[in-house]
């Protein structure tokens, strides 16, 4: 079912320069690194432990990431080997999936925060599938996530997404019929990157990704696709959101843009730049485009 079409130089180069700018405090930094090395060290959970039917509202997926007294929020899912990487699947509880989601996480790697955006995805009914596109390598200073974000070999990635959707595609837990993608800021870029080169994608949801701007290079975006972008981005100009919604228009694309007036990663409950009621609005926006274009 899927294909992944090789990537153009050019647009792999921009997409590996994108950074996540916002710095979460040293603290909470520290905390959330013990708390993903506590998540790895500890047995997979059962993908039967109860979980709620209606979803994760804005206020409970922040709690997630409070830590108190150095403990690790309980991951829902757990870890599976594809293609000789270790990537983090969240499947919902005590029913199939309706529809199966790539997970592409921002320049700190697959961390627990990650991990819980699989299980909210979960929650909805969906096969959430976390890649690790940094090769269980996860950062807490932008220095070492520039590094690892600049480490990332674009073609093993591409690879990586590739065996991603097939193994959704096959595996027996999910067999997915329907598939989309969604990320953050690095993993927004590489969103749309996938949108553009895996054939029978259904929905691409990109938050505060790097953009393309010609109208011909977007010609191989054939799902519908929800951009997210914030007003304040210091990374990501309102210029270039702009002329993305106008290229995506003359290459006759569906698509949708909202901007908030908010900061780069916004949506993220351990940033600084954290706006709990605009993610709440883009989360109600992203749920209701993944529902539409997955299914129920």
């Amino acid at each position: 079912m899927f294909r992944f079409a090789s990537l153009l130089a050019a647009s792999v180069a921009l997409v590996a320069l994108v950074a996540c700018g916002a710095q979460p405090d040293p603290a909470a930094a520290e905390k959330e690194a013990a708390a993903s090395q506590k998540a790895a060290e500890a047995p997979p959970a059962k993908a039967e432990q109860p979980m709620s039917t209606n979803g994760l509202t804005e206020a409970e997926f922040k709690a997630l990431h409070v830590l108190k007294e150095g403990e690790a929020p309980a991951l829902k899912g757990s870890m599976v080997e594809i293609g000789g990487g270790q990537h983090y699947l969240s499947l919902p509880a005590g029913e199939p999936p309706r529809a199966a989601v790539i997970v592409i996480h921002e320049w700190w790697g697959l961390n627990a925060h990650i991990k819980h955006w699989a299980d909210r995805l979960a929650a909805e009914g969906y096969a959430a599938l976390a890649v690790d596109l940094y090769g269980g390598e996860t950062a807490t200073t932008p220095d070492a996530a520039m590094a690892a974000m600049k480490a990332v070999d674009p073609a093993v990635a591409a690879a990586t997404l590739e065996a991603a959707a097939r193994w959704l595609d096959d595996d027996a837990r999910v067999k997915a019929t329907k598939t989309g993608v969604i990320g953050w800021c690095f993993g927004g870029a590489w969103s749309l990157q996938a949108g553009l080169k895996i054939e029978g994608l259904d929905a691409v949801v990109m938050y505060y990704g790097r953009t393309v701007t010609e109208a011909e290079a977007l010609a191989g975006l054939d799902a519908p696709l929800l951009g997210i972008f914030a007003r304040q981005d210091g990374h990501i100009s309102n210029e270039s959101v702009d002329a993305f919604e106008a290229a995506l228009k003359t290459a006759g694309k569906t698509a949708t843009i909202h901007r908030y007036d908010a900061k780069h990663a916004f949506a993220n409950p351990s940033s600084g730049a954290y706006d709990g009621p605009l993610a709440a609005n883009a989360w109600t926006k992203a749920r209701a485009f993944l529902a539409q274009h997955l299914g129920q």
